[in-house]
Formats: C-alpha cells, sequence, structure tokens
C-alpha cells in the first residue's frame, strides 16, 4: 500500500525540480549551461526539474552554487529535500512490470488529495474488480505469460488500497458508458464489475458519473485523461495523459487550466451521480 512516505518522495522530489527550475530561470542560465556544469545532458536537467529522475547530492550542491545560492539557510533545506526525494516507494517492487515513467504517476497517485478522471476505453484501474482487471491485462498484454500477468493484476490491486486508506483522496470518475458496454472477460466478470461500480460510488470519498450516449458529442474529445492536485500549496496541479509507451505530465498553468474547464464541462454534462448508479444497475439487470 502507498505510505505518506513513499508517496511523499516524489512530492518531494518534483518540489525540488520546480525550485531548482524557479533558480536557473531567475538566473537566465540555459538547461544546456546547468548540464554541463554537472557533466549531464540538457535532457536530464529536464527530466530533474520535473521530478522524474533520483537527485545525486553532488549534482544538487553543484546547481544551487551555479544558481548563486550561497547561504547556508537557502541551501540546507534544498539539500535535505534532495536526500528525502530519494526514498524509494512500495511501487519500486513492481519494476519488472512497471514502466519507469508510469512509476511517477504512481507516487503521484499516491500523493494527491484530489483525483478527477475521464475514461473512455474501459473502467478506470482504480475502480476495476480483480477479474475486470484481469481480462484488461491479458487483452492489452498478449505476449505476458501468467506470472507477468499476476504481477500486473497485483500492482493494480496495490494502488486501490488508496481509496480505502486512512488519507484517502477525494476521487471523482467520469466514465464514457461504452465504457460500461465493452466486454471484459465474460458476462459473470462484466456484471461483478458493474456491482462493484455501483457499492464504490457509495464511498463518501467517491464520485461517480457516467457521460451517456444520449448526450452525443461533449467536451472529452481528446481522449481519455487524469487531473491530480495535492495538499502542498507550493506544488501545481497536473494533467496525466497517457499513451502507448509513454506518458505526459503537464503543470503548466495555461495547460491545466484549459483541462480544468473540460472536466468541469464533463461533471456538468455527465449525469448526476444517483442517475448514474441508476443506469449502471439497468445495465446490470440486462447482463
Amino acid at each position: 500500500m502507498a505510505t505518506s512516505e513513499s508517496s511523499g518522495s516524489v512530492v518531494r522530489r518534483i518540489l525540488l525540480g520546480s525550485q531548482l527550475r524557479r533558480l536557473r530561470e531567475s538566473r537566465g542560465i540555459t538547461r544546456e549551461a546547468a548540464g554541463y556544469s554537472i557533466r549531464a545532458s540538457e535532457s536530464k536537467i529536464s527530466r530533474m526539474e520535473l521530478g522524474r529522475v533520483s537527485f545525486k547530492a553532488r549534482d544538487v550542491e553543484d546547481l544551487l552554487t551555479l544558481y548563486g545560492v550561497t547561504d547556508g539557510a537557502e541551501r540546507d533545506p534544498l539539500l535535505g529535500l534532495a536526500r528525502e526525494a530519494n526514498v524509494a516507494g512500495w511501487w519500486h517492487s513492481y519494476g519488472d512490470v512497471l514502466p519507469s515513467w508510469f512509476q511517477t504517476y504512481v507516487g503521484l497517485e499516491g500523493a494527491a488529495s484530489h483525483i478527477s478522471i475521464y475514461e473512455v476505453q474501459f473502467v478506470h484501474g482504480l475502480l476495476q474488480t480483480e477479474g475486470y482487471a484481469h481480462a484488461v491485462v491479458v487483452r492489452g498484454q498478449p505476449g505476458a505469460d501468467a506470472a507477468e500477468v499476476e504481477r500486473r493484476v497485483s500492482l493494480r490491486m496495490e494502488r486501490q488500497k488508496l481509496l480505502f486508506s486512512e488519507r484517502a483522496p477525494r476521487f471523482h470518475a467520469v466514465l464514457d458508458e461504452a465504457a460500461l458496454h465493452r466486454p471484459y472477460g465474460g458476462e459473470t466478470v462484466m456484471r461483478n464489475q458493474l456491482q462493484h461500480l455501483i457499492d464504490i460510488s457509495e464511498q463518501p470519498n467517491v464520485t461517480l458519473q457516467v457521460m451517456p450516449f444520449a448526450h452525443g458529442g461533449h467536451a472529452g474529445e481528446s481522449g481519455a485523461f487524469t487531473m491530480l492536485r495535492f495538499p502542498e500549496s507550493d506544488l501545481s496541479d497536473v494533467v496525466y495523459l497517457e499513451q502507448l509507451t509513454s506518458a505526459l505530465y503537464l503543470d503548466k498553468r495555461e495547460d491545466v487550466a484549459q483541462y480544468e474547464r473540460v472536466m468541469d464541462r464533463l461533471h456538468a454534462d455527465s449525469l448526476s451521480p444517483a442517475d448514474s448508479r441508476e443506469l449502471i444497475g439497468r445495465l446490470l439487470q440486462l447482463r
């Protein structure tokens, strides 16, 4: 299960990266020049500033010196963040089946205070039953052997503990009605999945809405996305966009604001939580 320590390490890494980026930009130093100072590439500086890699104390010390941060009162907290940011999260034990670009997401997911998602293709991973998750993994990883499939399913089940933890985030999900009709795993699996959606939607921290076919076109035309908000005031919201072999993490204010407007429209145009449960119940009765 994701602990505050393991998820917190991701947050600290992103906080440190963000502060290093602000310092560099305020001094008018390019990423290329910053990389040269620590014997690294421009792309590594970019990854550091996005919180995608671990931090070496020596690199942080050299960058702070380059940026003119020589006062111990200002340096020491940042160096402390660097040490704390390297604490490994629980998900690292799943490194054999967890891509590096998704490890960042799992850490952010565990640290978020609010998670809002829009999903089209299938039920979101945090809402899947074990049987449904198994069917999704088998469909998505046709070359995986039984052991790998079970590892991937186990990882997904471990992530779901977040919704029932003491630090459970507010979770607001909008599912396109197509996700409720597309069969994964056969009739029994789908019946169990639909019933699980009804049950979990009654959790006090979970809001579930369905975007019905009857609405026609809607604001989610660009596809599935996730918005993450954090309790730390100096950590910006993040929009997560998953691709086939990588992911995008958007944190620029104008990008986040645009996705926030889309999410607000999805919330307004989708069925209410009560009507969504009623629709899922009708689909359950038809199976």
